[in-house]
């Protein structure tokens, strides 16, 4: 069984309970000892005093923070703990916010946390069938390992998980770092559309198990290979970029891949949503189909409504809670609007209610 890496407390307004933080994931990568070439040789990392060239103790190594050359303030781990009583022992949530809120830049390492013993689990699962029911996520700060983690503590089935974040000044921003990045947003046309109609023919339901590390096989199939003296097949390289003359061309020859993949392998022939293409949905539309169509987009708990028309974009705040942020991001591209790329999901939702309201009174 599991060891607790961290043990505290979880807080929110006055309830507190005794809780321990278990590493989430855990490492399958294929690791090699460092070796002297031509030998069999270990090479081994050690702490060695940089003036005496002697080896040093773990237990007589102390953190030292340099104030000017050669200076150094000598702080004690016990010190670390004093400065901030009780915050190295407590998980305190300060905020909720909505899961698909925050950005995925932001997320960095998952950990389970669990109660502290049976006498315990009635208010641990309080905190998460309510984070659960809202679709909210805890906002919380604490620390380990002398470290303070900012944290979003979220509901799953039956246990409460909690996924470190990274601090806003440590997320970089696209727009500075990258060399390249497209200097305008893909139009509606015959291009977008295809491409629109690949994603769907490939989308399917979320299964982790399909998935698994193909290179860490390559890398053990290397090693055996080597061992017995065998001879080494070398992979392809990879493909070339796609030509901007070809690429009709090219994304109808994915799409049928697609599909042949699918049915060979006897899969549905398509999971994603019917996109209507967009001649089609720029036609005037008689009443009873506007009426049909109005039934068929109203909001519901099995299906969500598809963000693929203008029309859509004059509903009110209720549904467009129910969309995701790419669904909502699409209306915000379909309406033009400013900084939609920097928002979060609430202010989509925000920036979209507005922008139906100033129509409104535009055709007023």
């Amino acid at each position: 069984m599991a060891r607790a890496i961290w043990s505290g407390v979880i807080t929110f307004g006055l309830v507190t309970v005794p809780v321990g933080l278990f590493t989430a994931t855990e490492d399958h990568t294929v690791h090699f000892h460092q070796l002297q070439r031509g030998t069999s040789d270990r090479v081994r990392n050690r702490r060695v005093n940089e003036r005496t060239g002697k080896e040093v103790a773990g237990r007589d190594i102390v953190k030292g923070f340099e104030v000017a050359e050669g200076e150094y303030v000598v702080v004690e781990p016990e010190e670390l703990d004093q400065i901030a009583p009780g915050r190295s022992q407590s998980i305190a949530i300060t905020d909720f916010v909505d899961l698909d809120a925050i950005e995925p830049v932001y997320f960095d390492r998952t950990y389970y946390v669990a109660p502290r013993g049976e006498e315990y689990t009635k208010v641990y699962e309080l905190l998460r069938a309510a984070l659960a029911e809202a679709n909210k996520v805890g906002v919380a700060t604490f620390v380990m390992r002398n470290k303070q983690y900012l944290t979003a503590l979220r509901a799953e089935d039956r246990v409460l998980v909690l996924q470190t974040l990274h601090w806003t000044d440590e997320v970089r921003d696209p727009a500075k770092e990258l060399p390249e990045v497209p200097s305008e947003r893909a139009r509606k046309g015959k291009e977008l559309d295809m491409a629109l109609q690949l994603v769907d023919t490939l989308s399917g339901s979320w299964d982790p198990a399909r998935y698994h590390d193909t290179y860490q096989e390559k890398v053990r199939e290397l090693v055996k290979a080597k061992a017995e003296g065998q001879e080494i097949t070398v992979a392809e390289g990879p493909p070339t970029a796609t030509n901007v003359i070809d690429l009709m061309s090219v994304l109808q020859g994915s799409i049928d891949q697609a599909r042949k993949g699918r049915e060979a392998a006897g899969e549905p022939k398509q999971q994603g949503r019917n996109r209507p293409t967009r001649k089609s949905a720029s036609k005037p539309a008689s009443k009873a189909t506007k009426k049909q169509d109005t039934a068929r987009k109203a909001p519901s708990t099995k299906r969500r409504p598809s963000a693929t028309t203008g029309s859509q974009a004059r509903t009110g705040k209720d549904e467009l809670r129910q969309l995701s942020k790419a669904e909502l991001y699409q209306r915000a591209t379909e309406q033009n609007i400013n900084g939609r790329s920097k928002m979060s999901r609430s202010q989509l939702i925000d920036s979209l209610v507005s922008a139906g309201r100033r129509r409104k009174k535009t055709a007023a």
